[in-house]
């Protein structure tokens, strides 16, 4: 049993909660490094819980970020059948003559959607981008309108959409936020195609570019994602890494160089390995509790969680976590299984650090006509 199941069991239930999961304060575990940087954003994924944020959800050019929202629809239209790796796409002239970074397709050769993958993420190419819009939803602008819709569905609140490559634009504009909404979900909804991050080069076309990404070479931890430059942008880095369990993800936004960008990020995700525990409290369909059930056929329903819990707090602290049930009352049948039947809050310190819905693990129908009456009366003298 985990220390915060152990915690847990000593705690009293409480009563009716209708507050949804989100993102809370973790109390601070050290200082955080000065980052040099317009913008930035540290993230735990096993809890997502954000450690560290600064200017995060100011509108800001994307640059070849926006990159990562092209490739999460081609992974969609992987997953779904309607592209395939193997798949040639024809290049048009508006992809061959795209400007900025390239991997320097040819008009008169298709490529297959797996080398323009390739391009894409290793050689952050805006022909293969193109190319690849192209490919998924016949043109440019109606895979625009798939990124914006997808954008709005993740939750990107500040972020808009008008080119698949990330080249400036007018009206084109995200955040830290978001774009660590957009990288997390990639790495969540495709750990089969997450790996095309870690790749340090790529040769196409008698030509092999680098992956900008200076972290892939001087931090084993190190596997992903994706970098940035423009003008208005500045350079942007979104670094992934891996120490054990753990998985953390940065974002920085606006650094001032290429090796500024790298060193801020570095900063980053060392500080928040080494001030930081990521705690895991319970099991996807382990019970945690059995509820109160009025006018059901049994009087209890098992509830628990539909997915692994984990909260993230600084080192050390795990043993001062309380955690509180707040149950759903009066909890009438019928359950269905995953109904949310309650809350259990997290807090460090007297300040919260999170909030988990719990969900029934099995179903109750409805009692008899005569269980339901005498619950019925019951409930008015309760």
């Amino acid at each position: 049993m985990s220390l915060a199941r152990q915690v847990f069991l000593s705690l009293a239930l409480a009563t009716l909660s209708s507050s949804a999961f989100g993102q809370t304060a973790i109390p601070a575990a050290a200082a955080p490094p000065p980052i040099a940087a317009k913008a930035y954003l540290l993230i735990d994924i096993l809890s997502g819980q954000t450690l560290l944020a600064v200017n995060a959800d100011e509108p800001r050019e994307p640059a070849s970020l926006t990159k990562l929202m092209t490739a999460y629809l081609v992974f969609r239209a992987l997953k779904d059948k309607e592209l395939m790796l193997s798949q040639m796409a024809p290049v048009s002239e508006k992809a061959w003559r795209a400007e900025g970074s390239r991997m320097f397709i040819d008009p008169k050769k298709a490529v297959s959607v797996d080398e323009l993958l390739h391009g894409e993420i290793v050689q952050s190419g805006n022909d293969a981008a193109i190319a690849l819009a192209e490919a998924t939803a016949g043109s440019e602008e109606a895979f625009v309108e798939r990124m914006n819709r997808e954008a709005a569905r993740l939750g990107m609140k500040n972020t808009r959409f008008v080119n698949a490559t990330g080249l400036p634009a007018p009206q084109q504009v995200s955040s830290a936020t978001d774009l660590g909404l957009i990288a997390a979900a990639i790495i969540r909804d495709f750990p089969e195609y997450y790996p095309l991050y870690s790749i340090k080069e790529y040769r196409y076309n008698n030509i092999t570019q680098s992956n900008r990404n200076r972290l892939l070479w001087s931090d084993p931890y190190v596997d992903g994602m994706k970098t940035g430059l423009t003008d208005g942008a500045g350079y942007c880095l979104i670094a992934s890494a891996t120490r054990g369990p753990r998985r953390l993800l940065a974002v920085v936004l606006g650094a001032a160089s290429d090796a500024a960008r790298a060193s801020e990020a570095q900063k980053l995700l060392n500080y928040g390995f080494q001030f930081y525990d990521t705690v895991q409290l319970y099991q996807n369909g382990a019970q945690v509790s059995a509820l109160k059930v009025w006018k059901g056929a049994t009087n209890a329903v098992p509830a628990g969680f539909v997915a692994d819990q984990y909260v993230t707090l600084p080192k050390g602290q795990a043993q001062q976590l309380k955690l509180t049930l707040e149950a759903v009352e009066p909890l009438l049948a019928p359950i269905t299984r995953g109904q949310r039947v309650g809350m259990v809050k997290v807090t460090l310190e007297g300040k919260p650090v999170g909030e988990f819905p719990l969900v029934a693990l099995m179903e109750v129908p409805l009692a008899s006509l005569f269980g339901r009456a005498w619950d019925t009366i019951r409930l008015w003298f309760k």
